[in-house]
Parts: C-alpha cells; sequence; structure tokens
C-alpha cells in the first residue's frame, strides 16, 4: 500500500457546534466483539493509527459488545484524549433493553464517562430512537441532555437511527446538533437525501453518515447472515463486486468514496479494530471516483435501488 503519508485528512464542521470533524469517522463498534471476536491490543494501534493520520472523530456506545467497546476504546484514548471528538449514545443497552427515561439516561452516561476514562464527551446521541417513544425522547430524554450540557458534561445532543421519518420528527420538534443515521447513504440506496439532508442543512444540524458499505452487501465477503436485506439485494452486492474487480478496483473503497464525496455529510463512520482497516480507509482519501463505473453500478442496483427494512417499532417505521 505504500506510505499513508501521501493522504491528507479532510475536516468539515458539523453543523453549527463549531466542531471540525474528519470526514472519515472511527468507528469503535467492533473493538466490542460486534461482529467477530477482536484483539484488544491490535484495536488499540487501530486507535493510535487513526489518531496519528488525523481522524479525530470517534464514535461508541454502552450496547456494542455490552459496554466492552466503550472499555476498550477509553483504554485506547488515554493520554490522547484531547486530540478526539468523542461521542457515545445512550437509550440502548441490549438487543431488547432500551430505557429513554431521564433518570436512567443520566444513571447510565457516568458508567459511560467511568469506562472511557473521561470527564465529558464531546457528543452525546440518543440511540436507535425508532426503539423507543418518540413524544418521550422529545419532551423528556433531550431536554435531559441539555442539563448535562448546562453541567459541561457533553458539548453537543445528537439523535441516531434507521428510519428517516422518526430523525425528521424529533429534530422539527425539538433543536438537535447531531443527527447520524446507517444504510440511508451509500451505492445502493440515497433516500436521506431526500428526507433527511434538506432539513439538516436548515436547521444547522451536523450530519453523521455510517454504513456506507450497506453493514457488509458492498463487500468481497458479503453480508452476514443477519443482515435484514432479501437475497436479491445481496446477490446485487457480489455482482457488483465482481464488475469492480474486472475494472482492477475494490468495490470497498469505492463505496466509501462515493460516501465521501457527500459534501452535505460531516464525518461518514467506517467500523475498524485492526490497523489494516485504518490503512484500507486512508487509501480511500486519495482515490477518485470513476464517474464511468458508478453508472455502471447505478444500472446494476436499479432493481433494489433504495430498498428500506423495518426497525423498531412499527408506528416509527418508513
Amino acid at each position: 500500500m505504500g506510505s499513508l503519508g501521501a493522504q491528507v485528512m479532510e475536516y468539515r464542521e458539523l453543523g453549527n457546534t463549531g466542531i471540525n470533524v474528519s470526514v472519515v469517522g472511527f468507528g469503535a463498534a467492533p473493538l466490542g466483539n460486534v461482529f467477530r471476536a477482536t484483539d484488544p491490543k491490535e484495536g488499540q494501534r487501530a486507535v493510535h493509527l487513526a489518531i496519528e493520520h488525523g481522524v479525530n472523530l470517534f464514535d461508541v456506545s454502552p450496547y456494542y459488545g455490552i459496554t466492552l467497546a466503550e472499555q476498550r476504546l477509553g483504554e485506547a484514548l488515554a493520554g490522547r484524549r484531547d486530540k478526539v471528538v468523542l461521542a457515545t449514545k445512550c437509550g440502548r443497552y441490549g438487543d431488547d433493553e432500551f430505557n429513554y427515561s431521564a433518570k436512567h439516561i443520566a444513571a447510565r452516561f457516568e458508567e459511560s464517562l467511568q469506562r472511557l476514562k473521561t470527564d465529558y464527551v464531546d457528543i452525546l446521541q440518543v440511540h436507535d430512537v425508532e426503539f423507543g417513544d418518540i413524544q418521550q425522547i422529545i419532551d423528556e430524554t433531550i431536554p435531559e441532555l441539555r442539563r448535562l450540557q448546562e453541567q459541561g458534561k457533553i458539548r453537543a445532543v445528537g439523535i441516531t437511527g434507521y428510519p428517516l421519518k422518526a430523525l425528521k420528527r424529533i429534530a422539527a420538534a425539538v433543536p438537535v446538533d447531531t443527527i447520524l443515521t446507517y444504510c440511508r447513504y451509500n451505492l445502493m440506496i440515497t433516500d436521506m437525501d431526500q428526507v433527511l439532508t434538506p432539513v439538516a442543512q436548515e436547521l444547522g444540524i451536523g450530519l453523521i453518515n455510517a454504513s456506507a458499505l450497506n453493514m457488509g452487501v458492498l463487500t468481497e465477503q458479503g453480508a452476514s447472515s443477519w443482515h435484514p436485506a432479501p437475497r436479491e439485494l445481496r446477490e446485487a452486492g457480489q455482482r457488483a463486486v465482481r464488475l469492480c474487480q474486472d475494472r482492477g478496483v475494490s468495490l470497498p473503497e469505492v463505496a466509501l468514496r462515493f460516501a465521501l464525496d457527500h459534501t452535505g455529510v460531516s464525518s461518514t463512520l467506517v467500523g475498524m479494530s485492526t490497523t489494516r482497516h485504518v490503512q484500507e480507509c486512508l487509501k480511500v482519501l486519495a482515490a477518485r471516483t470513476d464517474q464511468g463505473l458508478l453508472e455502471e453500478l447505478h444500472e446494476l442496483f436499479k432493481p433494489v435501488f433504495n430498498y428500506v427494512w423495518p426497525s423498531g417499532k412499527p408506528e416509527n417505521h418508513d
């Protein structure tokens, strides 16, 4: 791969927060063995390499690895906390454990701070809002995060989720600083731009995009067995892999570059747990988009384009 020194990190402002974030963000879920067992020492090396090369947004949650990802990230950031924009989440604590009450949020957030070995985070986000009562999140959860902000424990308040209408409803009802969504803007889907991007731009909200690889569909290995996408979507992903191989390029690199080219997005999160993951992401910074190949991929994906699966409570689905 050669030297990484030639790749210069780009930074964008996170909405109206005054916080500048790297266009590539470090998704720390894999540090918690969420997808497979990972080597904690290699995970630390990955965090350190990312910081060394300008990645400054690190996103985690107590849900990832049931607190393990926060713990490992906290250990990896020892002596480097001042170099990063640290984001964690609240409200979701297990596969079926959700609690968006003010009292619970405050208590569990203190535990997050201890694991992360810090006395504040830059962004605290309400995690997977579609599993909660949207009105409670508007009336109780967000105001509690603002109280934590007044206490100096957080710098910005965010929301995260998959269904766009739930995120839009919250953002329209109560001020939020950031919105993180996933699998809603990549080579296979761009409906984020129809629903969320205009709202974020109008209200000065920082937009964070995740899953540029559509949770593994746009990789050589393909999606995991738990992925909610139908067979047709998975097969289209594998056809795209072969098309890119025929052109002498890697589909994940093409897909990540496509996501990074969206100037309305402050940062695109990529799950990482090894130095190789970091190196592959940094390599994409110097890549350029092949418009001809993009047109071929868009044509290939037409039959499954903008497919959305249900997530959360039925009343919160898109």
